[in-house]
């Protein structure tokens, strides 16, 4: 007797026969794709140039800021400048009201002028007439010693009496009076004399009021201590200021930095002289160079993040002042190596990092890792795979040992 099965399909027709396999065929092919395993997506171990690089943000600094204010309290009368405006040193900024400061200047130079000619007075007329006067003095002490000598000889003959003798030796003390008179006044118009000291100081004092008049005088206009972009204005004509208010502020040109915080873990990774490229947020797509110039000793207790700073040789024009930078500071290369992304790693972390390797077969292979850099999601890999090799996502609820199977098209390469 022929086997039930077979009987039975040998009476059947063609497509009775099909709709009764059919079943059995589907279960088949669920099984086949059952020990296939899963679809997933992989990534591939490639070759490349590698880069370590410290990611961070921070804002863009010049070397100080200028405060602008006035010294005086006074009116303005002109602001030549606009906010945003680059200037030059000397540049006008602001004009105040000085008439009363005119006045007073005026003042101290008339009184400037007097003392330089009380010193002339005493330099060219007085001395000259009091060493006259003293030569005279002198003349007149000679005639009568003289006199007295002349007088004495006469009395001793018994021409004159006693008192023709004191008459003559009543002007000789005169005349010595006059001529220690006429040498003390000489000796104070000389430069080293009273008369000339007090003259040359009163000088010295009105030239001393004129220089303070003159400065208060440019209190009135307030000029641009140094090449710079003015980054702040808060003034207008007919402003009453008060001495000490912040009118403006003054960016100064000059070498411009880059002021990041960088996490204290990546401290290790950087060095003064590193090189780094940075954009500003408000244009993502221009990146322009820097160099890592300072590391701050201390490390923000709050934080967790050192200060570091970095020099733009050649900042680009829209570069300002307080911008938001991101920094990519290269802290290491290494050309030509084998590169998978963290996204495969097991354990990334730990001591231990391990990856699953999808084989010839299909099969998940666990392959034990050892990592070098990492940087840019991205590891450097010094052993335990070699280039080409597919890797499972470590996302993937795969377990070592199944079979799975690649999507089509899903094998990305470890980029850079």
């Amino acid at each position: 007797m022929k086997p039930f099965l077979p009987a039975i399909l040998h009476k059947l027709g063609w497509k009775s026969k099909l709709a009764l396999l059919a079943p059995t065929l589907l279960l088949a092919g669920v099984a086949w794709r059952h020990w296939q395993g899963p679809e997933i997506e992989a990534e591939t171990v490639m070759r490349r140039d590698f880069v370590q690089s410290v990611v961070a943000s921070g804002r863009v600094e010049a070397p100080h800021r200028v405060d602008i204010a006035a010294q005086i309290t006074a009116t303005v009368l002109r602001v030549p400048v606009v906010e945003g405006q680059v200037v030059r040193a000397g540049d006008l900024l602001i004009e105040l009201e000085a008439s009363e400061l005119q006045a007073g200047l005026r003042q101290a130079e008339m009184a400037l002028q007097q003392a330089q000619a009380r010193l002339r007075q005493v330099t060219d007329l007085q001395l000259p007439v009091a060493e006259q006067q003293q030569r005279q003095a002198l003349s007149n002490l000679n005639n009568a010693k003289a006199q007295l000598s002349r007088q004495q000889a006469l009395f001793a003959q018994g021409f004159i009496g006693e008192a023709a003798l004191d008459q003559a030796r009543n002007a000789l003390e005169l005349s010595d009076a006059q001529w220690r008179l006429t040498q003390k006044q000489t000796e104070s118009l000389r430069p080293q004399g009273s008369d000339h000291a007090l003259a040359e100081a009163a000088l010295a004092q009105a030239r001393a009021s004129a220089e303070a008049a003159r400065a208060r005088a440019r209190y009135a206009r307030i000029s641009a201590p140094a090449d710079g972009t003015l980054i702040g204005r808060n003034v207008e004509v007919g402003d009453v200021v008060q001495a000490g208010k912040q009118l403006m502020t003054l960016s100064p040109s000059g070498r411009t930095q880059l002021v990041l915080n960088i996490d204290e873990r990546n401290l290790h990774l950087i060095a003064l002289g590193q090189k780094a490229l940075a954009s500003a947020d408000a244009y993502p797509d221009q990146r322009f160079p820097a160099t890592l110039a300072f590391i701050n000793p201390g490390v923000n207790a709050q934080t967790g993040a050192v200060e570091v700073k970095l020099d733009v040789a050649a900042p680009p024009a829209y570069l300002s002042q307080d911008m938001t930078v991101s920094v990519d500071i290269e802290v290491a290369r290494k050309p030509q190596a084998l590169l998978l992304p963290l996204s495969t790693l097991h354990e990334a972390p730990g001591m231990a990092p391990w990856a699953l390797r999808i084989d010839e077969s299909g099969r998940a292979t666990r392959r034990e890792l050892r990592l070098g850099l990492r940087s840019g999601g991205h590891a450097e890999l010094l052993d335990g795979l070699a280039e080409g090799d597919r890797l499972l996502l470590a996302s993937e609820a795969v377990e070592p040992g199944a079979h799975v199977r690649i999507k089509p098209g899903a094998v990305g390469p470890a980029k850079r």
